[in-house]
């Protein structure tokens, strides 16, 4: 083995079989600098263009090398507004892209159950209607079909391939994330991140085919969903925009779907998604270090999760507009996985 490293020392391979790497051999900590925007106010559509126009210098470049926008709603509940994008947030955001973009939009998601349920319950189709020169459309990825394939891990920590929406590698496509702020059943909290990531897998339930359901595959227990969507993350991040996070109303108690309202009336956006989430997870109160996934972002790069090099713009500190989010009754269980692997 020592003879087919030859770039390598014999001591520096003996510490590597010891578990003590020289410090020059360590992980460098991510330490690029990210800008986010948190904006507060008494209106949902101002403050999702305002949290948005606070960074319009990071956006309009990226923006300008993109041949379309695909805004990307939550709608994990579709017969539930709180759970999911308000027709407002998307005004907010259609707002700011006229007259800074003049290429086509799509409107895409992947719910868990039906998405055009969703664009018809929340109303997203009055939206389009008020935007005629948006050339904008809806896609329901899981009818579109279109995918690649991902490697994420079982409850075994097995490999095993789920199919990821096609149209989110799309190097075209302006992707622009519309999260909101809420607690989670398995991952303590949901923003950016993961309404990107959970977007992606699809699944099939037409009468012709045998089902098949790829976003039941990420929840295999509260550690393994914690290492798939950072590892899903990883694959995607190269292709993300921006993101907004509405957190008009946010959702506290038993999110993602059955939660309550928290009045914390502010808006979130940067290019930097987890550096996003960071602010949005301290503005609900919650210990940034119970969000595994988000940590493990930062520690492959994918974006900044240290406070200290995170430059807040918009006038408004997260002091001022902190509430403390109840969180799932099971939050003690989601947290297991901070601590060892159970011993058989």
């Amino acid at each position: 083995m020592l003879g087919l490293m030859p770039d390598l020392s014999r001591r520096a391979l003996l510490a590597m079989a010891a578990g003590s790497l020289p410090l020059a051999a360590q992980v460098p900590p991510h330490n690029r600098r990210a800008i986010v925007s948190l904006v507060s106010g008494e209106d949902r559509r101002q403050n999702v263009y305002n949290a948005l126009a606070a960074i319009d210098d990071q956006i309009r470049p990226m923006l300008k090398r993109k041949k379309y926008v695909l805004l990307k709603p939550n709608t994990v509940a579709v017969n539930y507004q709180l759970g999911s994008t308000h027709a407002d947030a998307l005004r907010g955001i259609l707002d700011y892209l006229e007259g800074r973009f003049r290429g086509p939009i799509v409107i895409a998601d992947s719910s868990k159950d039906n998405t055009w349920d969703a664009y018809e319950n929340f109303h997203y189709d009055r939206v389009l209607a008020e935007y005629p020169r948006a050339h904008a459309r809806f896609v329901d990825f899981n009818e579109e079909g279109k995918y690649v394939v991902q490697e994420i891990v079982d409850k075994n920590l097995h490999l095993m391939q789920v199919r990821l929406a096609a149209r989110l590698f799309d190097p075209d496509a302006f992707i622009l994330g519309a999260a909101l702020l809420k607690a989670h059943d398995n991952v303590v909290a949901t923003l950016s991140v993961k309404n990107l990531v959970m977007s992606a897998p699809l699944h099939n339930s037409r009468k012709e085919t045998a089902a098949w359901h790829d976003k039941a595959k990420f929840h295999q227990g509260y550690r393994e969903i914690q290492m798939n969507l950072a590892i899903t993350a990883r694959r995607m991040r190269p292709f993300w925009g921006a993101t907004v996070i509405d957190g008009f109303e946010g959702m506290e108690g038993e999110g993602p779907l059955k939660g309550t309202p928290v009045a914390s009336k502010i808006a979130i956006a940067s290019t930097d998604f987890v550096a996003a989430d960071r602010i949005g997870v301290e503005a609900m109160g919650v210990d940034p270090s119970w969000v595994g996934y988000l940590g493990y972002c930062c520690d492959a790069g994918l974006g900044q999760y240290d406070s200290s090099l995170i430059d807040l713009r918009g006038g408004v500190t997260v002091a001022a507009v902190r509430k403390q989010y109840k969180l799932h009754p099971r939050v003690a269980r989601q947290l297991e996985w901070m601590g060892p692997l159970p011993k058989a």
